[in-house]
C-alpha cells in the first residue's frame, strides 16, 4: 500500500538524508559530476540544510513507502504564487511504478489546492531527459531555461517547468 509521511522528526530527516544520499548517487552520476553530486547533497539534502529548510523556508519533505519499505521523498515549497515541487526522488527499484503521478495526484496536487495557489513549478536539470519526460507526461510545460549559480564554481542548469491547476 504505497503512502506517505510528513518528515517531522530528528529520526526522519536522518532517514531521508540517507537515502537522498543512495539515489543521488545511483542516479545523478548520469547527467552532473560526482564531485558536483557530494558538494549538492551536503548544501541541500544534509541533516543541518533540510531542517534549516523545514524550520525558516517553508519546505515540506514527505517519505514515500510502500508495504514498510520507505523508498523516495518529496519536497514542496509553498511560494507567494506557486507551489514549489522541489525534489521528487524514487529508488531505482521501484521507478516505473507510478508512485510520481500517484504522488502528484493524491499529496502534491492537494497541498498546492490547500495553499490557493494557482500552479506548481520545479526545475529539473537540462540532461535528466527521463525526468523531463516524467513532469511532461503529468502536464508540466516547459516555460524557461535557467542557470543558477550554486557556489563552489557548480552551476545548476535547468528548466522551469509549471503546472496550471
Amino acid at each position: 500500500m504505497f503512502d506517505w509521511t510528513k518528515v517531522e522528526t530528528d529520526e526522519q530527516i536522518k532517514e531521508l538524508c540517507a537515502l537522498a544520499k543512495e539515489i543521488w548517487n545511483e542516479y545523478s552520476i548520469c547527467f552532473i559530476s560526482q564531485e558536483q553530486i557530494d558538494y549538492m547533497l551536503e548544501k541541500f539534502q544534509s541533516e543541518h540544510a533540510v531542517k534549516e529548510q523545514l524550520t525558516y523556508e517553508r519546505y515540506q519533505y514527505y517519505l514515500m513507502e510502500d508495504d514498510g519499505e520507505i523508498f523516495g521523498y518529496f519536497a514542496l515549497q509553498p511560494q507567494k504564487d506557486n507551489l514549489f515541487l522541489s525534489k521528487i526522488y524514487i529508488k531505482k527499484s521501484h521507478r516505473g511504478r507510478g508512485y510520481a503521478r500517484k504522488a502528484f495526484v493524491n499529496a502534491i496536487i492537494p497541498v498546492a489546492k490547500e495553499f490557493e495557489l494557482p500552479k506548481i513549478t520545479l526545475t529539473v536539470n537540462k540532461f535528466n531527459l527521463a525526468a523531463a519526460c516524467v513532469y511532461e507526461r503529468l502536464g508540466f510545460e516547459k516555460t524557461k531555461s535557467v542557470e543558477t549559480d550554486i557556489g563552489n564554481g557548480y552551476i545548476m542548469d535547468d528548466y522551469i517547468y509549471e503546472y496550471t491547476l
